[in-house]
């Protein structure tokens, strides 16, 4: 009986919390919390590095902001000195000659 009490007093707690409605946001406030440009959002997305949009409507797409803050978190955690893109890698020189175009 105790127990039954317990368990309904834990899914009062979080019912609550999962019955609001999630806040959803357009293109612009998305654009406005992530540094990056419109190209490069939809980029991420379509990679699987960026939380996927949905459709409301046939031509209205929306981000949840629930999901936006925890890839924000998951950000965070990454390593600083990670690499960085395929642009910056590592020039080498070839052995015995000068990094000088000749012509």
């Amino acid at each position: 009986m105790i127990e039954a009490n317990q368990r309904e007093a834990e899914t009062e707690d979080v019912a609550p919390a999962k019955s609001r409605p999630r806040r959803m946001l357009d293109e612009k406030q998305v654009l406005e919390i992530i540094p990056v440009g419109r190209t490069t959002l939809y980029r991420m997305e379509k990679s699987g590095r960026f939380p996927k949009s949905t459709y409301i409507s046939p031509n209205r797409r929306v981000w949840f902001e629930d999901e936006i803050i925890a890839w924000q978190n998951a950000v965070d955690e990454f390593d600083p000195r990670r690499g960085r893109g395929k642009a910056r890698r590592v020039r080498t020189v070839a052995p015995g000659g000068d990094d000088s175009k000749t012509r």
